[in-house]
């Protein structure tokens, strides 16, 4: 297993492009803002593809993911959508 180097985040509190440019989603945190449902990220902007789908409930415990390897890779962008209320923070590199 290798490890990103030149790690960044981004942060987003609304459906939309959280990252323009070629990267790898190495891990993220959401806060659902007590608003049940379902957070997307895609590669390619709103109509791109799906590449990770993360339910959420009307928990307001905040969700802290590292995924493994090199993450996801986004060949285009970062593109979110959010529920109501919902946010999220990425880490990428």
């Amino acid at each position: 297993m290798s490890t990103l180097t030149n790690v960044f985040s981004a942060h987003r509190d609304s459906t939309g492009t959280i990252y323009s440019g070629a990267t790898n989603l190495a891990g993220y945190q959401l806060a659902s803002g007590a608003v049940a449902g379902e957070i997307v990220f895609r590669d390619g902007g709103s109509g791109g593809t799906v590449l990770l789908r993360v339910n959420i409930t009307t928990n307001t415990a905040v969700i802290s993911t590292l995924l493994p390897g090199n993450g996801i890779r986004f060949n285009t962008d970062i593109h979110v959508t959010l529920p109501a209320s919902a946010a999220v923070t990425i880490f990428c590199g």
